[in-house]
């Protein structure tokens, strides 16, 4: 298609679909992995651990700095350990799962792809019957309903639907079961109280912008009490071991890794943390939150673009799930496709499984003016697709 207008950006909508005059400085939209912190650059990451055993002296004071800092950042209690394993934010969901469960009930809440795959694990995999408590994408369940007698699994930011709880405050503190928190979009862009979880995971390649493949898994006193005094019934892999003659495992919290890492990864997420710690308190919140009020003041000003999650008090403020009015599969992947043709928004398409529509990541790596000039390059998209 020839464009032969030229809008200016102003951030407010085309209504004659023109394209924009100014892109996106940094068109970086995944949810995962996601936009790289701003003036990240490759030179600028340390290397003296690379080319290092992760045994070494160095490589294990690069590891545990990581840890330290992730502690910092995320204001987590001294009661709460942090290791970093093999396999993203899935192989530390997988190994919670594996290691814990079984003692007691699950229950297990669905209301996206990802919980979706935890209900799978526990069913087909572990083979226990655990309750599942589901909703439509775009719905939180009714919290209510959870028998905390039982384990109780969920994500607290579904990645793929847009959806998000809103707090802690539905967990008990009297909690029989332990919690079992996917926090992988959450962590860094909410203000988690700590007390309230018992398991959570996550990977760096989301709210920190840091690479895939490494996921840190951060358990509270009831779970490693838990741990030690509880042995699954089904064989566990090596890399999911945490415990040793019936105690924790206390060197994979101190940076003493199961399996070799990737230092570069290492650096990488370290490079992040720091950017992270100068922002001061609450930093990345606030840059999260000023990116998904942006976004909502593009969607408000459409009356083809709606939010996915209709209920803003459990509307996510990193992976934002947006809905195309008209749109099938074929329409959303010809937006997606020209913009990433122009170069002014890259991987901005649904999740697979989520009813066709937007997903743009507004974590705190993203730079609020980098969303506000994409809101004239949505306009110009869409009306590419309704062309062709």
């Amino acid at each position: 298609m020839t464009d032969i207008l030229t809008a200016p950006d102003t951030g407010a909508p085309n209504a004659d679909g023109a394209k924009p005059a100014t892109k996106p400085a940094r068109p970086y939209f995944s949810s995962g992995p996601c936009a790289k912190p701003p003036g990240w650059d490759a030179a600028k990451l340390a290397t003296a651990s690379l080319g290092r055993s992760h045994r070494s002296k160095i490589g294990k004071q690069r590891l545990q700095y990581a840890i330290d800092l992730m502690r910092d950042v995320l204001k987590l209690p001294d009661t709460h350990r942090i290791g970093i394993v093999p396999g993203s934010d899935t192989g530390a969901f997988e190994m919670a799962m594996w290691t814990m469960l079984g003692q007691r009930g699950v229950t297990t809440l669905a209301w996206e792809s990802f919980g979706e795959g935890w209900v799978t694990d526990a069913v087909k995999q572990l083979k226990i019957d655990p309750i599942v408590i589901r909703a439509d994408y775009g719905r939180l369940p009714d919290l209510a309903q959870v028998d905390w007698s039982t384990d109780v699994l969920f994500t607290w930011n579904g990645t793929t639907s847009g959806v998000r709880v809103p707090d802690a405050e539905w967990i008990p503190d009297d909690r029989e079961g332990l919690s079992f928190a996917d926090a992988t979009s959450g962590v860094f862009a909410y203000d988690v109280d700590w007390a309230k979880i018992d398991v959570a995971t996550f990977s760096w390649q989301k709210v920190l912008g840091g690479e895939g493949a490494h996921g840190v898994l951060i358990l509270g006193p009831r779970a490693v009490e838990r741990l030690e005094s509880y042995t699954p019934a089904w064989p566990l892999p090596k890399v999911f071991r945490l415990v040793s003659k019936g105690k924790l495992t206390e060197g994979v919290f101190k940076g003493e890794t199961i399996n070799t890492p990737s230092m570069l990864a290492v650096e990488d997420a370290i490079f992040a943390l720091e950017w992270a710690k100068g922002l001061g308190g609450g930093g990345l919140i606030a840059r999260s939150d000023a990116n998904a009020a942006a976004l909502d003041a593009i969607v408000a000003a459409r009356d083809w673009l709606g939010h996915l999650a209709a209920d803003p008090a459990s509307r996510s403020k990193t992976s934002v799930c947006l809905t195309v009015k008209g749109a099938d599969e074929a329409f959303i992947k010809a937006m997606a496709s020209a913009l990433e043709k122009e170069a002014a928004a890259y991987d901005i398409a649904g999740y697979r499984d989520a009813p066709p529509g937007l997903r743009i990541w507004c974590g705190a790596t993203v730079d609020t003016a980098d969303i506000v000039a994409l809101g004239p390059w949505l306009d110009w998209a869409y009306a590419v697709a309704k062309a062709s």
